[in-house]
């Protein structure tokens, strides 16, 4: 999975406000709502928060990767954040997240989604990766950072 494939500049946040999990959810399904027609925010929010009440997608390292299936017309969509202050995700090992990957897949890709998920979960434990991720200082810099080393 090449993450350029999955994200654009469009959907790509640097230092946003997160203030609490559930308001970086919300953020996370308004953001897909105002890019795509058909997604309607409340409905992917629930979707997402759902998710959530199954385990955490704090994977540690203050990064997060909320993702869920939902009808998107068989698009994987994927957004990238980073937060001006970390947040308590419930991750697993009980610290902040300041990195989110969302990530939004169609209903009937099951093995591509967690494929995709692996990938990305994989990538995201490369510490000098995650750390040009934080130190993006604007969203494009950030896309940059994302994609820079495919």
């Amino acid at each position: 999975m090449k993450i350029k494939s999955l994200l654009s500049e469009t959907l790509t946040f640097a230092k946003i406000e997160g203030i609490s999990k559930k308001r970086v959810i919300d953020t996370i399904a308004q953001t897909f709502a105002e890019q795509f027609d058909d997604i309607d925010a409340g409905a992917l929010f629930k979707q997402l928060v759902n998710r959530e009440k199954l385990g955490s997608t704090g994977i540690g390292n203050g990064v997060a990767i909320p993702h869920c299936r939902f009808p998107t017309k068989g698009q994987t969509l994927c957004a990238c954040f980073t937060l001006e202050s970390a947040v308590d995700f419930d991750a697993i090992d009980h610290g902040g997240v300041d990195i989110v990957f969302a990530m939004v897949a169609p209903e009937d890709a099951e093995q591509n989604h967690l494929e995709n998920l692996a990938a990305l979960a994989n990538v995201l434990q490369d510490s000098r990766y995650v750390d040009s991720l934080r130190n993006a200082k604007n969203a494009q810099d950030l896309y940059q950072a994302a994609t820079r080393n495919e």
